[in-house]
């Protein structure tokens, strides 16, 4: 069933868009929004708790140097690393929507200790946050298994940006709240709150979404078979994966998208970590304006993200490009762009046109999201979680370095220094730009899981007409 198909098919049995409710695999899309506005949310929080934390005031709460306050914000990805292909992995065991709905709940329910971690040292309160890594690890590997199940292949990009949107959602309202609480509360109550937000959640979540439309009791009839008709498969399911490990780890097209995830989340990670920094210390603003200023980047990324969604598929539906054009242009198109504007921000280095600069490259990182984070998906839908337990392995490198890099490099907090942690994301943006341009595939891939089901269902076919020509022939010789 091609995508214009699908589309009319949709269109068919489905309420009026704007009544999401009405449609399960939109019911999930909606919590998925919020399960991501919470992963961003919960580990942004210390980037603009801890300027409040270690501030000169008549008495210094923490008294911890930019290395040392590198190697912390850094250490949420010390345990984020280790989960990222288990993620993939046990999502097709045990279901996606469970793994998702334990790892974000648990880094809820650590959040809550921040607070008592922090004044028992930092040493503990490095182990409370890579310990969180540890259980949010799972949660990008874990949603493109429940994709895997629920997308519709001409929806993909939509459902999958608007969940994602949550990235930014989280990142912008805890980089406002926490710059607004961290003055008017005390810098505690920025873990508190967002960490009691993060338990309703999940038990929502756990109540609500199911592994696949087959389980759902609540899914209409036809919403479950335009489901499985468009997957291509049947309700019976529930075959045990083997994923395809030589195929994956020498393709191409991997390689490629692991390589752009990498270069997207260096960029995305050093600002999302030193920005507040950058602000208050070296642009001079004070930390109520940091946090909002920091925030405005992954607003206008949160809001294009979905019309970067709507587009993609759109391009997909008309025919207007392949999808493979459509995650090269997309992807490749936001990473030059990202690339151009932080040089310029960086070469400036004044308040307005270089939050004007880093403003832009961020929201075009919403284009780039259309192309490697939906990739996977195309490649092999059955391994997509693991694909993305890969990539985000690579990615979570970069959350590690940036924070250290930046920390090592801006000791003194000087406009030289800061231009220097630029020009490096600029630099790692176009290399990812000319990797994914030539890398790039948004075909399923002959070493995927259902192309060899398709290539055995077609010998079978071919060997069952084989046999039937062979005993036409025979009885025509009687």
């Amino acid at each position: 069933m091609d995508a214009t198909e699908s589309s009319k098919l949709s269109d068919g049995i489905n309420a009026p868009m704007w009544m999401f409710w009405r449609r399960r695999r939109y019911v999930l899309v909606f919590l998925a929004f919020f399960g991501f506005f919470n992963v961003y949310s919960l580990r942004v929080n210390l980037s603009v708790a801890i300027v409040a934390m270690t501030e000169n005031r008549t008495e210094q709460e923490f008294d911890w140097d930019s290395t040392t306050k590198g190697y912390i914000l850094s250490s949420f990805f010390y345990g984020y690393i280790f989960t990222q292909l288990i993620g993939g992995y046990i999502s097709n065991a045990l279901g996606g929507n469970y793994v998702f709905g334990v790892g974000v709940g648990v880094t809820a329910g650590l959040t809550l200790l921040t607070p008592l971690a922090a004044h028992a040292g930092f040493g503990w309160l490095i182990a409370v946050r890579a310990t969180e890594g540890f259980f949010e690890g799972v949660t990008f590997p874990c949603i493109h298994a429940i994709w895997s199940n629920w997308a519709p292949p001409s929806e993909r990009s939509r459902m999958a940006t608007i969940a994602f949107s949550g990235v930014f959602t989280g990142t912008v309202a805890s980089m406002l709240l926490s710059g607004v609480l961290a003055d008017t509360l005390g810098w505690e109550w920025v873990f508190y709150i967002l960490g009691a937000f993060g338990c309703l959640w999940f038990v929502a979540w756990m109540l609500i979404v199911k592994k696949s439309p087959e389980s759902d009791p609540y899914i209409t009839t036809k919403e479950k078979e335009f489901i499985l008709a468009t997957l291509q498969r049947s309700a019976a399911g529930g075959e045990k994966v083997q994923h395809p490990w030589r195929g994956i780890l020498t393709s191409k097209a991997v390689w490629a998208l692991i390589v752009s995830s990498f270069s997207e989340n260096w960029g995305f990670y050093t600002l999302l970590t030193q920005l507040p920094t950058f602000l208050r210390d070296t642009m001079h603003f004070e930390l109520q304006a940091a946090g909002f200023l920091s925030a405005l980047p992954y607003l206008v990324m949160g809001l294009l993200l979905s019309v970067a969604g709507y587009l993609a598929d759109l391009c997909q539906i008309r025919r207007w490009l392949t999808t493979t054009q459509v995650r090269r242009y997309f992807n490749c198109g936001a990473f030059l762009a990202q690339t151009v504007f932080m040089l310029v921000g960086a070469y400036i280095l004044r308040p307005a046109p270089t939050l004007t600069c880093i403003t832009i490259a961020v929201g075009c990182g919403a284009f780039a999201w259309c192309g490697f984070a939906v990739n996977h998906l195309d490649l092999s839908p059955k391994s997509a979680g693991v694909l993305m337990g890969i990539s985000n392995t690579f990615s979570t490198v970069a959350g590690i370095l940036t924070p250290i890099v930046s920390g090592q490099l801006t000791a003194s907090g000087s406009e030289n220094e800061w231009r220097t942690v630029f020009y490096i994301a600029a630099g790692i943006y176009l290399i990812g730009c000319v990797t994914y341009w030539f890398g790039v595939s948004g075909e399923l891939q002959p070493w995927s899981i259902e192309a060899r089901e398709r290539e055995r269902e077609k010998q079978r076919q071919d060997g069952g007409q084989g046999y039937a020509n062979e005993g036409l022939v025979m009885e025509q010789k009687a």
